[in-house]
């Protein structure tokens, strides 16, 4: 590759990146204090690739006679590759991690937390993530969530005993560290299609199962009412 087709293939780049980064597009690679960084490095492979341009087409025009510094030579044809997840992000809208994810990948809860957790805030339905539910559930026995309404936000995925189960993907980073929190279902259990959002309302119950994948305990939820919801923008916890 010449520099100016090496300037075509960061603008391509650079943009994508900025697309991502300026719409809700990002969160389905990365958490979201991370967008700044991501603008950041948009601008700056669009403008280190106008500068390029800027050059080659000055070379271009140069004199007969001057002296060439090469950087006009080709290079292997290879390097076009690098368009190719460029276009991907312009062009493809992959799906959040979901039901496969939380179907392959053990649960998040494996590490024993023992802190002293607060009352829940008054007010009920009490609403919580999934990570916190199931730390309060499993580590804490329950004993701040008894006697309250709890709202839970998933999506629903199949889980160890056939039934449907409430999940949700932890990140640290990104997608590439994702990890399933799982809760499972008892009662008015919601029976649709997997990756299917729910908003679910209910009690907690003393009730656990271990997680299939890596022994992991998987704690459960008596659910009273619940609504199908579109997906949030932010997927993920």
């Amino acid at each position: 590759m010449n520099r100016g087709a090496q300037a075509v293939v960061m603008v391509f780049l650079g943009g994508a990146i900025l697309r991502a980064s300026l719409t809700d597009l990002y969160l389905r690679y990365v958490k979201q204090g991370l967008r700044p960084f991501l603008i950041a490095a948009g601008v700056l492979l669009v403008v280190a690739a106008v500068m390029a341009l800027v050059h080659e087409i000055r070379d271009m025009y140069r004199p007969a006679g001057t002296d060439d510094d090469g950087h006009g030579h080709s290079g292997p044809a290879v390097g076009w590759l690098l368009l190719l997840p460029a276009l991907a992000l312009l062009f493809v809208v992959p799906p959040a991690l979901g039901a496969d994810t939380a179907a392959r990948a053990g649960s998040a809860l494996t590490d024993n937390q023992d802190v002293a957790y607060p009352p829940l805030p008054p007010g009920d339905p009490a609403r919580l993530s999934l990570l916190d539910y199931g730390y309060r559930a499993v580590y804490d026995q329950g004993r701040t969530l008894r006697d309250r309404q709890i709202q839970l936000t998933g999506f629903l995925a199949p889980g160890p005993d056939g039934q449907p189960m409430l999940a949700r993907i932890v990140l640290s980073c990104c997608a590439a560290d994702g990890i399933p929190i799982k809760i499972g279902l008892r009662g008015d259990v919601p029976h649709l299609p997997a990756d299917t959002w729910v908003r679910a309302t209910g009690r907690w119950i003393p009730h656990t199962a271990k997680d299939p994948v890596n022994d992991s305990d998987i704690p459960y939820f008596q659910l009273d009412v619940w609504q199908q919801i579109t997906p949030p923008a932010e997927p993920y916890e």
